[in-house]
């Protein structure tokens, strides 16, 4: 690299070489080549302060895909409501939180300046909510023609399943007290279903006071699957507490008008029990080369019985029982010996002690127990614990839908996927803050988001 300058000498112009450059190091040459174009240098570090770094390579990943999935336009038009909505959604895949707390961390990140939402107030979280709650009737119905019409779903499979959050306010009207998911006993709850297509993505989700029983829940999803999305051909799946005979006979009547629904249930396991029973058609040999038979029975007509078998699912269970049944045995010897020396007496004392132990380990089936006023003996009822160590492992699907339409190894896989229902559900919880629904007062506070 040459220096060089250029002159006048008279009417001429000349180029005359000043220094060789070559030699010099890059970072010499660049320095140099900078100052000659009038620019000013200042050593690395100097002159220049960070004040504040803002994480953002998480938000942008986030907000990329949920550009991607339409999830902007799916909300509605361009306002500060759908700004404040579609970044606690973004919020809630980052960082699972209260509104609350999801609030107060709009400013640690850059998606509160990108949505010029890092200001909000507690009340406009609200009043989006509120803005929210108008829309999820059109929200759904798009995600509904979306995921579950004949296009995109041709297995016509839509899950259903519900859960629960425990209530620690005083105010909301839903909140009652009922069966706890979260194992809360004695606290009031709301409960929630969320319907998915097969793959798990949530479509539609109702709440219902903290009292309501599965199959009610279930009856109100498929008005709004046939009402509210204008679907009449679904194969409905939910399990067995749900979607009970009474369920299956109202669908029946509901298909006499021109629906076509259908359904995949499990059985319970009195159910099982009696196919399994002597000359009954579910027999262990249906399992020696496959772990999944197709059965009929007279119990079930026009519908198709798919026994299942689960090596892993019967080693849990044996193991479980096992430690249950020791564990009761434990407790019971206790109470023996105490009767023995006298410092426990009476049936009806006897009797309730017991009768603790074996509510809490709940194996009181397998066990023969003898009570009088002075005395207490007990033993395992072998009998009863074969019979169902015989049956660990097995499940039986039931359904409506023909073979020609769906067949066991493409269907019942789709109900061994249930989890990922139950997982949505669970993701779906809202975390306890003076903004989740489970302490809000008013119904439409409690309403569910996405």
């Amino acid at each position: 690299m040459l220096l060089r300058r250029t002159f006048r000498d008279g009417p001429k112009v000349r180029n005359e070489t000043v220094a060789n450059l070559s030699m010099l190091p890059e970072a010499a040459i660049a320095a140099l080549e900078a100052t000659l174009k009038g620019h000013s240098l200042v050593p690395a570090g100097q002159e220049v302060t960070v004040l504040r770094a803002l994480p953002h390579g998480h938000v942008a990943a986030v907000a990329a895909m949920a550009r991607q999935l339409g999830l902007p336009a799916l909300l509605g038009s361009p306002c500060r409501s759908r700004d404040l909505v579609y970044g606690l959604i973004v919020s809630r895949v980052i960082h699972p939180a209260s509104k609350l707390s999801t609030l107060s961390r709009w400013a640690d990140c850059t998606l509160g300046a990108d949505l010029q939402i890092a200001g909000a107030s507690t009340d406009e979280i609200y009043a989006a909510m509120d803005w929210l709650s108008d829309r999820q009737d059109g929200i759904e119905k798009r995600l509904a023609a979306k995921h579950l019409g004949p296009e995109a779903n041709p297995s016509r499979m839509a899950l259903f399943d519900l859960t629960s959050s425990w209530v620690t306010g005083r105010h909301c009207q839903l909140a009652k007290r009922g069966y706890s998911r979260d194992r809360k006993k004695g606290l009031p709850q709301i409960e929630y279903g969320v319907l998915t297509d097969p793959a798990g993505r949530p479509v539609a989700v109702r709440v219902f006071a903290g009292d309501t029983a599965d199959p009610v829940a279930f009856t109100d999803i498929v008005e709004v699957i046939r009402t509210g999305f204008g679907l009449d051909r679904l194969v409905l799946v939910g399990d067995r507490g749900m979607i009970t005979a009474a369920r299956i006979a109202a669908i029946k009547e509901l298909n006499d008008t021109g629906t076509d629904f259908g359904w995949i249930t499990a059985l319970r396991a009195p159910a099982i029990a009696k196919l399994a029973a002597d000359d009954g058609p579910l027999q262990m040999s249906l399992f020696d080369t496959h772990d999944l038979a197709e059965i009929t029975h007279p119990d079930y007509p026009h519908e198709r019985l798919i026994a299942c078998r689960n090596p892993a699912l019967a080693a849990e269970r044996a193991r479980k029982r096992n430690e249950l049944l020791a564990a009761t045995e434990t407790a019971l010897a206790r109470i023996a010996e105490r009767v023995e020396r006298g410092s426990l007496a009476g049936a009806g004392k006897i009797g309730e002690a017991v009768g603790q132990i074996v509510n809490k380990y709940k194996v009181s089936k397998h066990f023969h127990r003898t009570i009088t006023d002075t005395s207490f003996a007990y033993e395992r009822d072998h009998a009863a614990i074969t019979a169902e160590a015989a049956l660990d492992g097995i499940y039986v699907l039931r359904t409506s839908v023909p073979a020609t339409d769906l067949d066991a190894p493409r269907w019942s896989p789709g109900i061994r996927t249930w989890p990922m229902s139950n997982a949505t559900s669970a993701a779906s919880k809202p975390t306890t803050s003076t903004y989740a629904p489970s302490t809000t007062g008013c119904l439409s506070a409690s309403k569910p988001t996405y």
